[in-house]
């Protein structure tokens, strides 16, 4: 079967949304990539997947950043654009690029005849008029390969299947309680499966309408989209929902025409109680829901309902969906397997498993244990416990872990307590080299206020000291500009690892 690498921008979503369920249909295999990726990462990429067509935009997009020409990409790939056939040296399994060009006239593409517009192919289909005769479609087939965020360390590919995905966001959309009355408005990113599973498959299998803001995430156009539109459910990660309340904190936007909203989706990665609070509070999110999967789980694994208490959706991630099981283990030793709230590493079985990572069974085997019974669980490196009734804590990455003096520190515990500080507007907790304790905690701060009334380091560390303890208190607190935000992957989730090299040069420049 052939794959088919697709790079999405996001510009034209009737595009995406055709190429999307066609290929589903067809059987071939989609790969949406993300637009940061450069040309090196592009051609790994393709490479490693042995990719035969590519789908791709004039421009790629990227959050506050400048429309950036796709050209010198296509030049690298193809050896040469005038040449009447593809050719490509650097991956030879390619053997079409279909643009799309959203350019608005800024990139002249019609002089490169390796390419091939997306209008001809449509016309082409339209000219034809035939149906797709049957396919002899499994739905244990890969249908979906997605390549991991990238928060830690190089994406992985995970392969997905029709089954997987399809269920997944029917499901996500039970707990939502979707109708097609429903409006939802998705600003995530269509390369990632916040965008294309609980986007695409929650609303479709609903019934639902679906609203796509911007070509790549703007909080004001976020809002906008909410008011115009008069939306009912909104998605986002936590710095996507930081920066659209901040807009409305300021008075950038007006603090009206939210009161269709009900519901939603807010995950990603972990959500602070302040934030929360004020996200019920601004925009009237009180049926937000919370969830909690990764790349290689389809991707949500457990998710808290419309009607679940307060404090279930501030302090848990909810329950596991339906046909979906999990255990905690030890993260020294995966066969033990924990008592109910004691914090370990979360593992998670059933039908929502990926089926490997691409052409890479070494990678796949660390993840993907049998249990004696031979019973395969993905090992998901998050810290998680779990209550008496079900529902799953998460408490950080095991890797984003502050071993200060042979004690565990959390990150997320403190950035809780530091978001509740009115004169911070986000913060990201990370550890640091230390010669006596091993590691001490670190503070990258973002600060409401950037001058004379601006937060001081001391203030904050004597906010963590009455609020928490002691040994929870930054020993570093860094602050980071209007212009410097933290270093996110294209779905917006902190980079903690490029934090720790950051700090790391800070010091060393002290």
């Amino acid at each position: 079967m052939s794959v088919y690498f697709c790079a999405y921008r996001q510009h034209d979503i009737h595009h995406d949304g055709q190429a999307t369920y066609a290929l589903f249909k067809l059987g071939a295999i989609l790969v949406p990539i993300n637009p940061s990726f450069n040309a090196t990462q592009v051609v790994s990429a393709l490479s490693h997947l042995e990719a035969s067509h590519l789908i791709i935009s004039a421009e790629a997009n990227l959050p506050r950043k400048d429309p950036r020409s796709n050209l010198p990409l296509l030049k690298n790939l193809a050896d040469d654009l005038s040449q009447p056939k593809l050719q490509s040296a650097v991956v030879p399994s390619l053997k079409n690029i279909i643009t799309v060009d959203n350019s608005a006239g800024r990139v002249d593409l019609s002089a490169y005849k390796s390419l091939t517009p997306f209008s001809s192919v449509m016309s082409q289909l339209t000219a034809d008029g035939h149906p797709l005769p049957p396919q002899d479609l499994s739905p244990h087939d890969i249908v979906n390969i997605q390549f991991t965020s990238g928060t830690t360390a190089m994406p992985k590919a995970a392969c997905l299947s029709h089954r997987s995905i399809l269920n997944n966001g029917a499901q996500i959309g039970d707990r939502m309680l979707l109708t097609p009355n429903d409006i939802v408005c998705c600003p995530p990113p269509l390369f990632h499966c916040f965008g294309c599973i609980l986007g695409y498959m929650a609303t479709a299998t609903h019934g639902s309408a679906i609203v796509f803001p911007t070509e790549s995430f703007n909080a004001r156009a976020t809002l906008k989209a909410v008011q115009e539109e008069q939306c009912t459910a909104l998605y986002g990660v936590p710095t996507m929902f930081l920066e659209e309340l901040g807009l409305i904190g300021e008075g950038e936007v007006a603090d009206e025409g939210f009161q269709h909203l009900r519901t939603g989706i807010a995950a990603g990665s972990s959500i602070p109680a302040e934030l929360m609070k004020k996200l019920h509070r601004v925009l009237n999110l009180t049926e937000l829901t919370i969830c909690y999967g990764m790349t290689e789980t389809s991707p949500v694994s457990a998710m808290t309902t419309t009607d679940d208490p307060l404090d279930k959706r501030i302090n848990s991630v909810g329950r596991l969906m339906p046909h979906v099981e999990a255990k905690i283990v030890s993260p020294t030793d995966k066969s033990q397997i924990l008592p109910v709230e004691t914090r370990g590493e979360l593992a998670v079985s059933g039908y929502l498993l990926m089926k490997e990572y691409w052409d890479d069974s070494a990678k796949t085997v660390e993840v993907m244990i049998p249990d004696e019974t031979g019973k395969v669980w993905m090992h998901t490196g998050d810290e998680a416990s779990m209550s008496p009734d079900g529902y799953i804590s998460i408490t950080g990455r095991i890797k984003d872990l502050i071993i200060r003096g042979g004690e565990n520190i959390h990150p997320l515990e403190i950035e809780n307590c530091l978001l509740a500080h009115e004169g911070i507007a986000d913060v990201s907790i990370v550890g640091v080299p230390d010669v006596r304790y091993g590691e001490v905690v670190a503070a990258f701060v973002i600060a409401r206020d950037h001058g004379s009334n601006a937060v001081r380091s001391e203030e904050i560390q004597q906010w963590v000291r009455e609020k928490l303890s002691s040994h929870l208190v930054p020993k570093y607190v860094f602050f980071l500009g209007p212009s410097e935000p933290f270093p996110k992957t294209a779905s917006g989730k902190i980079q903690k690892f490029k934090l720790k090299e950051m700090a790391v040069k800070r010091l060393m420049e002290q």
